[in-house]
C-alpha cells in the first residue's frame, strides 16, 4: 500500500532507536485499517503549510532591498505572518470541531494556495504586509486540526505519529526555503513564492480524498462568540494546562525569534552569502526531521517532563555557543544542534490535546495556541530591534535565556 510505503520511509531515521520486530510493529500500529493514508495526507499538508511560512525570513534579505524595509520593520512583517496565524487559532478550531477537521484542514489549504499567490505578485510594502496576514490567518486553520485528526486515530502510538507529521514540516523548512532562496538568486524572489501555489491546490485534493470530513464526535463548541469563548476560557484554566502552555510560550518566543533572523544574522553577523545562509537555515530544519519524531518517542517511552527537560536543556546551550562560534564547520554543528528546539512542540501540543476536555478540544487547544503564538510570534520585533542598534550577538544570548525559563517551569508538570 502507498501509504504504508512512504509512513516505512518516514520512519527509516528511527531504525537505529528500534530492534527490527519494534519497528514492524510500530509501522503497522500507525498503517493499520487506512491510517498511514490519513498519516501521509495531514503531514503533507503540513509540510506545505508549514515551509513556506519559512521561506519569509529566507527571503528577508530579497523583501528588504526590494520594499527598503529597515530590520526592525522586516522583523515586524516577520511577526505579524505569526500573529495572522496565532489570531486564526481559535476560528480555526471552531472551525474543526463545527464542520469536521479534514474539512478544515481542505479549507486552509485551498485558501493558503491563493494567498501565497497575492504575496508573490505584491508590488508594494503595505500590499506585502496585508498578504502576508492573510497567508498567516488562512494557514492557522490547519493547526489544531491536525492534532485532534491524530489524536481521535492514534492511541499508544500518538506522541511518534505527531512527531512525524511535525517532523514533514520541518523537511518542508528545510527545502522549501533552500529552494525559493536559490530561485530569488537565478530569477526572481517572486519565483521563491510562486513556484507553492499549485502545490497547495494538489495537497487539497490529496487532503480531500485521503482525510474522513469529520474524524471526532459533535462538539459542544460550534460557534465563534464571546460565551463560547467564556466557556472555552474556563475548560482550559488548569493548573496543568497553563504550566504546560507556560513551556511551550517560553520556547515559541525563542524558536520565532531564531528562525526570524537566523538567515540575515549569519548574513550580517558571520558574513555569509545570502544562499548559503538559506542553506544552513535548511540544515536546522533537516536536522529537525530527526529530532521531533524521536521526542515524540521520548514522550511515548520516559514521559513528557523528562524528555522536555533534555530537549530545552540542550537548546539553551547551543543558543548560548551560537556567538562565539565563526567558521563553516563550527556554524554547522551549532546550527544542526540547535534543531533540539523543534522537539518541544511535538511534547507539548500532544500533552494539551489530551489535557483539554474533550467537548471542546479543537476550539480548546485553538484558543490555548492563539495566546502562545500571538506572544511568541514578538520574538522576532525583539531580535530585529536589537539587531538594528548592533546588538545581533546580544539578541541570541538573550534568547538562550528566555529558554532557560522553560525549564524552571517543568518542576510543576505533571504527566498528562
Amino acid at each position: 500500500m502507498p501509504g504504508t510505503i512512504r509512513v516505512k520511509t518516514a520512519l527509516a531515521v528511527l531504525e537505529p532507536v528500534f530492534r527490527g520486530d519494534e519497528l514492524r510493529a510500530l509501522v503497522r500500529d500507525l498503517t493499520a485499517d487506512g491510517r498511514g493514508w490519513v498519516l501521509v495526507a495531514v503531514a503533507g499538508g503540513w509540510f506545505l503549510s508549514l515551509g513556506v511560512r519559512l521561506v519569509f525570513p529566507a527571503l528577508l534579505p530579497y523583501l528588504r532591498e526590494e520594499f527598503s524595509l529597515s530590520l526592525t520593520v522586516a522583523g515586524l512583517l516577520v511577526t505579524s505572518l505569526w500573529v495572522a496565524y496565532a489570531v486564526g487559532q481559535f476560528p480555526g478550531g471552531i472551525l474543526g470541531d463545527r464542520l469536521g477537521e479534514g474539512n478544515a484542514l481542505v479549507a486552509s489549504t485551498v485558501v493558503s494556495g491563493t494567498t501565497v499567490a497575492l504575496v508573490a505578485a505584491a508590488t508594494s510594502a503595505p500590499m506585502l504586509f496585508a498578504a502576508t496576514m492573510t497567508f498567516g490567518f488562512s494557514t492557522a486553520l490547519f493547526g489544531p486540526a491536525r492534532f485532534t485528526i491524530l489524536s481521535a486515530i492514534y492511541d499508544d502510538r500518538e506522541g511518534v505519529a505527531v512527531g512525524l507529521t511535525l517532523s514533514a514540516g520541518e523537511l518542508g523548512n528545510a527545502a522549501l526555503p533552500v529552494a525559493a532562496g536559490l530561485l530569488a538568486a537565478a530569477a526572481s524572489w517572486r519565483l521563491g513564492f510562486g513556484v507553492t501555489v499549485p502545490l497547495f491546490f494538489l495537497m487539497a485534493v490529496v487532503l480531500f480524498r485521503a482525510v474522513p470530513g469529520r474524524l471526532t464526535e459533535g462538539s459542544a463548541v460550534d460557534s465563534l462568540s464571546v460565551s463560547t469563548l467564556r466557556y472555552v476560557a474556563r475548560g482550559i484554566a488548569k493548573r496543568r494546562i497553563l504550566l504546560v502552555t507556560g513551556v511551550h510560550l517560553f520556547l515559541f518566543f525563542v524558536y520565532q525569534g531564531f528562525t526570524g533572523f537566523y538567515p540575515t544574522y549569519l548574513v550580517e553577523a558571520k558574513g555569509f552569502s545570502p544562499s548559503l545562509a538559506a542553506t544552513f537555515f535548511g540544515l536546522f530544519f533537516a536536522a529537525g526531521v530527526v529530532v521531533q519524531p524521536l521526542a515524540g518517542f521520548g514522550r511515548d517511552t520516559l514521559g513528557s517532563r523528562r524528555t522536555l527537560a533534555v530537549v530545552i536543556g540542550v537548546s539553551t546551550l547551543s543558543l548560548a555557543a551560537l556567538p562565539f562560534v565563526d567558521g563553516l564547520v563550527g556554524v554547522a554543528v551549532v546550527t544542526a544542534v540547535s534543531s533540539a528546539l523543534l522537539g518541544v512542540t511535538p511534547l507539548t501540543q500532544t500533552y494539551l490535546v489530551n489535557a483539554v476536555p474533550s467537548d471542546m478540544r479543537g476550539s480548546g487547544l485553538g484558543l490555548l495556541r492563539t495566546g502562545q503564538i500571538a506572544l511568541g510570534a514578538t520574538g522576532p520585533v525583539f531580535v530585529g530591534a536589537a539587531a538594528e542598534r548592533g546588538h545581533f550577538d546580544a539578541a541570541y544570548l538573550g534568547l538562550a535565556g528566555v529558554a532557560a525559563l522553560g525549564i524552571v517551569l517543568l518542576p510543576f508538570v505533571t504527566e498528562a
